[in-house]
């Protein structure tokens, strides 16, 4: 199928969500790939692995052009190379997630509602945050809140942040789609945030894009 979403959410912020459907030779004759990124390719040993790669490569091709080429810092943080955009990238089973801004910083998670969250959110949740009791919205409620706090966790260059108590996510009441507060403390000091959220069959998807 290819992308399932390419939009700009804010000016110069835009937001691409691929959907994996190909086999590995389709996806691999959508992208041109430097020496360095066939031979990590290469070191995949799983096939899903590899289709995951390669649709992050055909996204970012579709969304910034032929010659975006993606690297990584020490943190495993994306950067493009040569380039001004900050980027950031979500994979969950079948589909992936991009998250481009050339003047913003950007945050993204995109997550498959397993079910295994749902006795795991004492690890992650904070006093002041709140799940629904709706048994129907409480499973999509606690991913909401972990998606969130990933897309933070990113804005914040992967540093610096304790996950529980460092990241809030202000009570809200979850819809298909809509708008999240968050909040984060770290050593740097305090900053409010505004995420945006959707729910398509049975992802997750969170993303937060700021000056």
């Amino acid at each position: 199928m290819g992308i399932f979403l390419k939009t700009e959410i804010q000016p110069e912020c835009l937001l691409g969500v691929w959907e994996i459907t190909e086999d590995y030779d389709t996806l691999y004759a959508m992208v041109k790939l430097a020496k360095v990124e066939e031979a990590k390719l290469a070191s995949f040993r799983s096939v899903n692995r590899k289709l995951e790669w390669l649709s992050v490569r055909a996204l970012i091709k579709s969304m910034h052009g032929e010659n975006a080429r993606i690297i990584y810092n020490a943190e495993n943080k994306p950067f493009l190379k040569n380039s001004q955009y900050s980027i950031s990238i979500s994979h969950s089973r079948s589909y992936t997630a991009i998250l481009i801004s050339r003047d913003k910083r950007v945050g993204i998670d995109l997550e498959y509602m397993s079910g295994k969250i749902s006795n795991l959110g004492y690890k992650f949740l904070n006093e002041n945050e709140l799940i629904t009791s709706d048994p129907k919205n409480k499973k999509f409620h606690l991913y909401l809140h972990w998606c969130a706090k990933e897309a933070l966790y990113k804005m914040c260059n992967k540093q610096d942040v304790n996950f529980k108590t460092g990241l809030t996510i202000t009570p809200f009441e979850p819809k298909d789609q809509g708008f999240i507060r968050g909040h984060v403390v770290n050593s740097i000091g305090e900053e409010d945030f505004d995420l945006e959220y959707l729910q398509h069959d049975n992802y997750a998807l969170v993303w937060c894009c700021k000056k």
